[in-house]
């Protein structure tokens, strides 16, 4: 009886794990053969990318969940929460708004003010932004000056509101938003099951997994040339970002001439001028696309060296900077952290 119930165990557990090996089987080819979605859009005044494996197009979800961004971030969007703020009316703050601002201050105060969402009346001024016109005067930037600075706004979570200390003052979280959107499309589709993704929004990206072909995502770095119309899209290096979000900011591409001088999109909100430095591009990979956008932007306004202060203080962050040497060639620095990701 003793050895009848002993095989009769031995025949369950073996038809257990046949059970178990069958399904693992199964699963496997489940994921080799379910097939690659591309969804391509537009969204802030940019392009939008999600490539996904998943046997369902969700399109339609996606773009939903970037509505919700665009509700909450966009200037783009008259409707938009930051656009309310910024005319002063009286609206209740979601925690998408919030959750911006708190890490853009937090930012802001990391980088000693050279991230600053408050920064938008100075690169109105200088003509990248909603307006444009002639260069603003020594007296005009001073006048700005004083309307700009992340100390000068207060943020509270509890009431949901936001306060400004003077009502001229403009909040613009596009250095920030594109990242946060990524973030939130990844987020997104990790509820949803999906364990292979990379998404993109006007070059912010985040992965997770493997792509098509078996392998880690791999991102190109753009080399820096003049190319205002982006068609020059030679790649400088390319990085494994693996379960990692990655975003660049430079100044090669956002740029005009006048009186036969060069004015770079990235201002400085403590002088009140385009940065003049030998940074041309910086990549910044970290656990999220918000915080990488912001502080690839804060690295472009501070430059080379007060960028490398900012890293050693920060371990957790990756940087790949492309920078015009001595004798005007274009060199690279990237942390030492960094040098397993690049891939060629």
């Amino acid at each position: 009886m003793e050895n009848k119930r002993k095989k009769r165990n031995v025949t369950l557990q073996l038809a257990f794990l046949a059970f178990l090996v069958i399904g693992t089987v199964l699963i496997i080819k489940h994921q080799h053969s379910m097939p690659f979605q591309h969804n391509k859009g537009t969204v802030f005044g940019t392009f939008y990318s999600v490539t996904y494996q998943s046997d369902e197009n969700l399109q339609k979800e996606i773009e939903a969940e970037l509505k919700k961004v665009d509700d909450a971030l966009s200037m783009f969007n008259d409707k938009s929460i930051i656009s309310k703020v910024n005319r002063n009316e009286k609206t209740e703050l979601n925690e998408m708004f919030m959750q911006v601002v708190e890490l853009a201050m937090k930012v802001s105060e990391e980088t000693d003010g050279a991230f600053d969402i408050t920064v938008a009346p100075l690169v109105n001024a200088w003509g990248f932004g909603f307006k444009s016109g002639t260069q603003p005067t020594p007296q005009a930037i001073d006048s700005l000056k004083a309307l700009v600075g992340y100390k000068k706004i207060t943020l509270d979570t509890r009431r949901k509101t936001i306060s400004k200390k003077d009502p001229r003052i403009m909040l613009d979280c596009s250095a920030i938003a594109k990242g946060y959107g990524s973030d939130v499309i990844g987020a997104f589709l990790k509820r949803r099951g999906i364990e292979n993704y990379m998404v993109e929004i006007g070059g912010e990206v985040v992965t997770h997994g493997i792509n098509e072909k078996r392998v880690p995502w791999r991102i190109g770095v753009v080399k820096p040339t003049e190319d205002s119309l982006a068609t020059d899209n030679e790649l400088q290096t390319v990085i494994n970002v693996a379960d990692k979000a990655m975003a660049t900011s430079g100044n090669y591409r956002n740029f005009y001439y006048k009186g036969g001088k060069k004015y770079a999109h990235t201002i400085d909100p403590k002088t009140g001028a385009p940065v003049q430095h030998s940074l041309l591009s910086a990549t910044v990979l970290a656990d999220n696309c918000a915080t990488a956008d912001a502080y690839a932007t804060s690295f472009m306004v501070m430059g080379i060296e007060r960028a490398k202060a900012v890293l050693e203080r920060h371990p957790e962050l990756m940087a790949y900077f492309i920078y015009s040497d001595d004798n005007g060639e274009n060199a690279v620095w990237y942390s030492p952290t960094m040098k397993e990701n690049i891939t060629e």
